[in-house]
């Protein structure tokens, strides 16, 4: 069987487009037909592969594959799995309730490779942009101990509690962001727009200015006449510091380190950080991953390169014969609960269960961190743009009053 996609027209002459699952060209043309649908042109369906430039600005979002449809689908499949399902059955039931687009497709050409004689494994890993490093080493590890659905059920697991807890830390930043944007654009209007309308009357009383009211012109005139800087500004600035991130050791070195270390978000970075790297290690053991290729797979899924190294070098000390507590107190990245928590584990042979208490632990902590941030800042913004309100207004007001009492 194979994945077919056509344009083809309906009986109305309206054109549809769409895929079709058949053996064959002939096939799939008789299919759409018996549907009272006429194909103008079908191939066989190849997943696009998306150029740099078209990945870089993200701007193929139809022909992408969410972490939410992953965890999906790896739950179906240790389902169909655990339930006794052969391989390659399972994979066609799940091509069949998939909904049109890039993972139907994805689905469809791992079948095909498997039906050949391929491991599940070796298929999925022609897909890198939707199945990474850490995925394929537990499937493999899994098809190597005979526990493919259990792998699969920890690998939808470990998903679904990631997918939460960033959705939850998102949603909590959500109110203050809007906040920020919308008083920011009403403050720029208002200094932008409506102030030089009200302080061009001062012009006609030919009297000094009081300083506060004199800050307050030069400020609205330059926004006026300069915001098209402002933005160019920002937007070089933003460009600049994301080519140093991406495209310097040393831009990428800076600004990790400014994540975890920065106040107030730098504590909670290097929280969920930590929780990434315990949760992710206990499920890639858990599955059957030798240690030492677990930490090489957790070390590029932290997203610090500061936090990446001082795994990195646990993982040399542990093939020497140290363990692995040692290396990350060294670090001193690693607060000392969580390293005497990993040595407790290594001690008692309970590692696993360890990290995953420590992972618990630190997401919670992380969640919680985010809820009181974010019920600060709110209030605070409130009051800063309050100030900013009582600025515009008094200097607007005082060259009115003082008018007034030289007019008494």
């Amino acid at each position: 069987m194979s994945v077919f996609e056509y344009i083809a027209l309906d009986e109305k002459g309206n054109q549809r487009k769409g895929f079709i699952d058949a053996p064959g060209l002939a096939a799939a043309r008789q299919m759409l037909r018996e549907e009272n649908v006429y194909p103008v042109d079908i191939k066989p369906s190849v997943p696009k592969k998306e150029s740099a430039l078209s990945g870089m600005l993200s701007i193929n979002l139809w022909e992408r594959v969410s972490a939410a449809e992953v965890a999906v689908f790896t739950r179906q499949l240790s389902t169909l799995l655990g339930a006794g399902m052969p391989l390659v059955p399972s994979l066609s039931i799940l091509i069949k309730q998939a909904r049109e687009g890039l993972l139907k497709k994805t689905i469809a050409q791992i079948r095909d490779q498997v039906n050949e004689g391929k491991s599940l494994t070796d298929a999925m890993s022609a897909f890198p942009g939707i199945f990474p490093p850490f995925y394929l080493n537990m499937v493999r590890a899994g098809e190597a101990s005979g526990t493919i659905n259990l792998v699969l059920e920890r690998l939808a697991d470990f998903s679904e509690n990631q997918q939460e807890l960033m959705g939850k830390i998102k949603s909590a930043m959500y109110y203050p962001l809007v906040m920020l944007f919308v008083g920011t654009f009403v403050i720029f209007y208002f200094m932008a727009f409506l102030v030089p309308k009200i302080t061009s009357t001062f012009e006609d009383m030919h009297q000094t200015l009081p300083l506060i009211t004199v800050l307050l012109i030069a400020i609205s005139n330059f926004l006026k006449n300069y915001w098209w800087l402002i933005l160019m500004v920002l937007a070089a600035a933003i460009l600049f510091i994301r080519y140093l991130k991406n495209a310097t050791d040393a831009g990428r070195r800076a600004w990790d380190s400014m994540k975890i270390n920065m106040p107030v978000f730098g504590k909670i970075n290097r929280k969920i950080a930590i929780a990434r790297f315990c949760r992710t290690l206990a499920t890639l053991l858990q599955s059957g991953v030798p240690l030492l290729a677990a930490m090489e797979i957790v070390r590029n899924i932290v997203n610090n390169v500061h936090i990446g190294d001082a795994i990195h070098q646990a993982a040399k000390d542990l093939e020497e014969g140290k363990g692995l507590s040692g290396p990350l107190t060294q670090s001193g990245l690693f607060p000392p609960l969580v390293t005497e928590m990993i040595a407790v584990g290594e001690q008692s042979g309970t590692l696993e269960r360890m990290l995953n208490r420590v992972a618990a632990a630190y997401e919670t902590e992380a969640q919680t961190d985010v809820t009181k941030m974010t019920s600060l800042l709110g209030p605070l913004m409130v009051i800063f743009m309050g100030l900013i309100v009582l600025f515009i207004v008094v200097s607007i007001l005082l060259p009115i009053f003082e008018m007034n009492q030289l007019v008494r």
